[in-house]
């Protein structure tokens, strides 16, 4: 039988797999956003949580409906103090899997999911930091200002440096906020190098198993450092560990040499 052939026969299969996981997360928003929104007198950790009983259950989901696991490295790397975690973004995987693993992060996320009924009333309980994205320098203000305060009380924060989820093989251009933060707060950087994308793309229904790889790396002082070099070196290790980790090369369009 032809390659192309087993391909056609096998999007059947995968189609039922994805819908069942889809089925499956959109069940689990239904029980545990209400249940963090009902939460709201608790103590922040307790409703942060049951929220990562969600993103526990969805992560093991994928991998029993449509084979998707993960394997890890550089797990050493993770320290016992609040820092900023600057990961790739290529999926939804990895929102969901950073969430349930690492210790509370306030995620920078867009202010439009806040505005979301049960889902983003939830979101709005642990502590996010909504941003603006048309605001520009104000954003990025607002990111340190905020930022600032949650590391202050143990909180670490999570940035997608380049803002918003890429193809594999896709570079775009990272923002100055996390490095920004670093500098301002004294606090390191901890980065975050992953290839979800090639089994859960951006904007695709359709899922392929696979074990994505998640690489996290030494941590990068900021004392003493301007954002500008610290910026390029988080930038430098993320996609230099992507060459390494991606089924195909980093392009770099926007990335300006």
């Amino acid at each position: 039988m032809s390659l192309q052939a087993t391909t056609l026969l096998s999007i059947p299969n995968r189609f039922v797999r994805s819908l069942l996981f889809s089925i499956g997360m959109l069940v689990s928003i239904g029980i545990c956003a209400p249940l963090v929104v009902l939460g709201f007198f608790l103590p922040f950790v307790h409703r942060y949580r049951i929220s990562q009983l969600w993103t526990r259950f969805n992560v093991w989901w994928l991998r029993i409906t449509c084979g998707i696991d993960y394997r890890l490295s550089g797990v050493e790397h993770i320290p016992d103090r609040p820092v900023i975690v600057m990961a790739k973004h290529q999926s939804t995987w990895e929102t969901l899997f950073l969430h349930q693993y690492l210790p509370p992060v306030a995620w920078v996320i867009k202010r439009e999911l806040l505005w979301l009924p049960f889902f983003g009333w939830a979101l709005a309980l642990l502590r996010p930091i909504a941003i603006n994205r048309q605001a520009g320098t104000s954003a990025v203000k607002q990111v340190i200002r905020q930022g600032v305060k949650h590391l202050q009380r143990g909180q670490w924060v999570l940035i997608f440096p380049e803002g918003t989820r890429t193809l594999p093989g896709v570079r775009k251009r990272y923002g100055l906020g996390g490095a920004v933060l670093a500098t301002h707060s004294g606090c390191p950087i901890l980065p975050v190098a992953l290839n979800a994308g090639e089994f859960w793309p951006r904007g695709g229904f359709l899922k392929r198993p696979g074990t994505i790889q998640v690489v996290f790396g030494p941590l990068l002082e900021s004392s003493g450092r301007s954002p500008q070099e610290l910026n390029r070196q988080v930038e430098d290790w993320i996609e230099g560990t992507m060459v390494r980790i991606g089924a195909v090369p980093v392009a770099s369009p926007e990335a300006g040499g």
